[in-house]
C-alpha cells in the first residue's frame, strides 16, 4: 500500500483524514485503506467520495438493470455500483456494467478488468456530472470499453433520457448512436427493449 500515515487528529473529535500519497493513490489504496466511504472512486489517482443519491438515480438504475437482465444472453452479466480497474491509478464505478460472464468469480468479488466490460452505464447527478460527461467516458473510451450510456433527467417533468455511444476503436473515442426517451431498442451490445417512460420510472 502506498498512502502514507493519517495525518494528526483535527480539532474536531473522530476527524481524521488520509494524507495523499506525492503521486497519488493506486487501485491497491482503494481497496485496502480502511474506513472509505461506500462508493468511493479512484479518478486519476486521487479518491472521489459520493455524495447522497437522488431518487432519480437509485430508481434509474433499477429500471435499467431489470430491463437489461431480461434479455441478456448468458454470456453477459449485468453488474451495478462495481469498480471497473482502468489502470493503476483510476478505479471508477460506473452504475451499472456490462461484463463477460466468465469474469465473475464470486460473490466476495470487488472488481472487474476493463478488458471484462462491455458496456459502461452513468446515471448523471448533481455532484458528478462533470465526470459523468466528461472524464469517465474518455478514460473508458481510452480502456477499449465498447459500449457508454450516459442517463439523465430532462426538462420540467424530469424526464429519463438515455444517449447511447459506440466506440470508434482507431480514435478511442464514442460516437452517438442515439438518444432515447421513451424506448430504449438497441440491437447492440445484444438485442434490448427497455420501457424508459416516466410511467415506468413511476411504478418502481
Amino acid at each position: 500500500m502506498t498512502a502514507e500515515p493519517l495525518a494528526e487528529p483535527s480539532a474536531q473529535p473522530g476527524c481524521r483524514w488520509p494524507v495523499p500519497p506525492r503521486d497519488g493513490y493506486t487501485v491497491d489504496d482503494l481497496f485496502t485503506l480502511p474506513d472509505l466511504p461506500p462508493h468511493t472512486e479512484l479518478i486519476d489517482g486521487s479518491l472521489v467520495f459520493g455524495s447522497p443519491r437522488r431518487d432519480f438515480h437509485s430508481t434509474m438504475i433499477d429500471l435499467l438493470v431489470s430491463g437489461l437482465r431480461r434479455t441478456v444472453p448468458a454470456e453477459f452479466k449485468v453488474r451495478r455500483e462495481m469498480t471497473v480497474v482502468l489502470d493503476r491509478r483510476n478505479g471508477p464505478e460506473p452504475d451499472i456494467s456490462l461484463v463477460r460472464a466468465e469474469a465473475v468469480t464470486g460473490l466476495d468479488q470487488t472488481r472487474f478488468g476493463a478488458a471484462d466490460v462491455l458496456l459502461a452505464v452513468e446515471v448523471v447527478s448533481p455532484d458528478s456530472e462533470a465526470r459523468d460527461r466528461d472524464s469517465k467516458p474518455q478514460k473508458y473510451a481510452a480502456a477499449g470499453i465498447a459500449h457508454f450510456w450516459l442517463v439523465e433527467m430532462t426538462g420540467p417533468n424530469h424526464h429519463p433520457v438515455v444517449r447511447t455511444y459506440e466506440l470508434d476503436p482507431l480514435s478511442k473515442t464514442y460516437i452517438p448512436t442515439g438518444t432515447h426517451r421513451e424506448q430504449l431498442k438497441l440491437a447492440v451490445p445484444y438485442d434490448i427493449d427497455v420501457d424508459i417512460s416516466l410511467d415506468a420510472l413511476s411504478e418502481l
